[in-house]
């Protein structure tokens, strides 16, 4: 399996590996394939890694600028992240993962944000102090890795493709 960088001949197959992956969960309103759109468009795409097998894509990750308390200070988000449903929970989504962490981490990044199960994340060095918020979720939910500088403490917003 190869994890490279998304390319043009890459988005319809990342939009099908997108809405196949967020169809059957109860959590999403179906609306991931759309936020991936909206984050290249905007320019807010700041990594778009494929994971590729024989010629298929069998998933993706995204990853876009943060603020923290309204501000930018190197932060990043994960998210949306797939992989077809037939080929989960088989080391795909934890290869894209590290893959885009460590691109990150190479281009002086202080850190990454997602919103997700602890127990999915915490493997990849993702956890929550509590200190980081987002909406009214509960901030078990809001996790971060820290690269380099303090943990963030205040107000987590997503790139405005979340938003809409």
């Amino acid at each position: 399996m190869l994890v490279r960088y998304e390319t043009p001949a890459d988005i319809e197959a990342i939009q099908n590996v997108t809405s196949a992956a967020f169809k059957p969960m109860p959590y999403s309103e179906g609306t991931e394939a759309e936020i991936i759109r909206k984050l290249r468009l905007s320019g807010d795409l700041a990594i778009s890694l494929v994971a590729e097998e024989d010629g298929e894509i069998l998933g993706h990750v995204a990853f876009s600028p943060v603020t923290i308390n309204g501000v930018h200070v190197g932060w990043f988000g994960l998210g949306p992240i797939s992989v077809t449903p037939e080929r989960q929970r088989q080391g795909i989504g934890r290869a894209l993962m590290a893959k885009g962490l460590a691109l990150l981490k190479a281009m002086g990044a202080s850190g990454c944000a997602l919103i997700g199960n602890p127990e999915v994340y915490s493997g990849a060095g993702f956890s929550s102090d509590g200190q980081l918020t987002y909406h009214d979720l509960n901030t078990r939910f809001v996790q971060r890795i820290v690269f380099r500088g303090a943990a963030p403490s205040g107000t987590l917003r997503f790139a405005p493709a979340f938003e809409d």
